[in-house]
């Protein structure tokens, strides 16, 4: 059988969703729970398009929450598939908030979830591939892999830590702790 291949604008999802009181923190902001709520929906559908099967969560990479979202504000999600591997996606999603009255919109959110497409069987199963047309597609494929990569390095260098106080006591001098 051909590998089949998927520009992401084929599986893009974007949500948009007005916000209420009932959304808002203590602080009177837009809980970040329930953005973070709407956001694995937004992947689970991303994903799911792209890969024509139920998905699942596998990680949340980062979630970056650059600024306020305000009740009564329109908060636009807008999901791609940024990069895949064999069985798994990784969905960018990026959110917007827009001020119904004056029309102004501003960045709130960048987030990246890598999801794993299943069977029926929940046996993991393969994706198809990304085409890769413009210089955004081809940024975002290749900001994923240095990611990856990035991460990997990280995890390689604290599955190998070795605990020593008296190098820690150095190092931790100048921040806001207290070592007993």
């Amino acid at each position: 059988m051909e590998k089949k291949f998927k520009h992401s604008s084929e599986s893009e999802v974007i949500l948009s969703q007005l916000m209420l009181p009932s959304h808002s923190n203590f602080g009177g902001k837009i809980h970040g729970g329930f953005i973070l709520s709407l956001l694995d929906q937004v992947a689970f559908a991303c994903a799911s398009k792209h890969s024509e099967n139920y998905c699942v969560t596998a990680s949340v990479d980062q979630v970056d929450f650059l600024s306020p979202v305000e009740v009564g504000e329109l908060l636009t999600m807008k999901s791609s598939i940024n990069y895949v591997g064999k069985t798994s996606m990784v969905v960018g999603i990026r959110v917007e908030s827009e001020h119904i009255q004056d029309g102004k919109i501003k960045h709130c959110n960048s987030s990246y979830f890598t999801m794993v497409a299943k069977n029926k069987n929940g046996k993991s199963v393969e994706v198809p591939g990304l085409k890769l047309k413009s210089e955004q597609d081809y940024r975002r494929f290749l900001q994923n892999i240095k990611r990856m990569e990035h991460k990997k390095k990280h995890d390689k260098v604290f599955s190998n830590y070795e605990f020593n106080k008296t190098e820690l006591q150095d190092i931790l001098k100048d921040f806001n702790v207290m070592m007993e």
